[in-house]
């Protein structure tokens, strides 16, 4: 079973967490405010965090970044906070998955193992990812384009890493929209455009003059390796 560790101020709330998810059969660490829980993260190499939002010290989104840059630890933000703005705000911060308060065991243990399915690498090999000079490393959280590196958000950087491990798959913005974004009923093409947007100029090309991202047009997005 996984290592979990639940970042959560709340006492009550966190000892009912890892009592719940132990009897399920995890081994459970804990922190009761963000820098604690970045140093576990850290430390102690967990396989999941689940992290609640409102810590006494930072706000769990600013935590979830500082802990984007040091790690590729899947995390589900679990919180009492269900409005829109909070869950994008999340998910554009690196979050793999969003769960609202009160939640039962059964539905966290269930978040939990979808998220790390996801997250597994095909066969247990290296995951890095490499399309002509384009080196994406899901571990590291690292893009690299004929050997420099690029710096991209934790959305443009699970947009891409979704696309290069399907290069030359045609991808519609609506598959984009229910698995990068986690908005499998709704959401705005827009949003996606706007990031392939960012993420081209990253890349050093256009819409009019594209590398590796191949706009088709009313069917969706390829990533490709550019012609030599």
């Amino acid at each position: 079973m996984p290592f979990v560790l639940v970042v959560e101020d709340d006492p009550a709330i966190r000892r009912a967490v890892i009592r719940s998810l132990g009897d399920l059969g995890h081994a459970v660490a804990s922190a009761p405010d963000a820098m604690s829980g970045l140093r576990a993260a850290v430390d102690e190499q967990p396989d999941i965090v689940v992290l609640d939002l409102g810590l006494p010290d930072l706000d769990g989104t600013q935590l979830l970044r500082m802990l984007r840059a040091v790690s590729a630890v899947p995390v589900i933000v679990a919180t009492a906070r269900d409005d829109d703005t909070s869950v994008v705000r999340a998910l554009d911060a690196g979050a793999d998955d969003y769960v609202t308060k009160p939640f039962s065991a059964a539905t966290l243990d269930a978040r939990i193992r979808a998220v790390l399915r996801r997250s597994a690498s095909p066969g247990g090999g290296d995951p890095t990812l490499r399309v002509g000079g384009l080196v994406v490393d899901p571990r590291a959280r690292t893009v690299t384009l004929d050997g420099e590196p690029v710096e991209l958000s934790p959305r443009e950087f699970d947009l891409l890493t979704y696309l290069a491990a399907r290069e030359g798959q045609v991808v519609s913005k609506r598959e984009l929209l229910t698995e990068v974004w986690r908005q499998p009923y709704g959401g705005a093409d827009k949003t996606v455009d706007v990031h392939l947007s960012w993420l081209r100029r990253k890349l050093g090309e256009t819409a009019q003059q594209p590398r590796y991202l191949q706009s088709i047009r009313g069917v969706g997005i390829k990533l490709v390796e550019p012609p030599r």
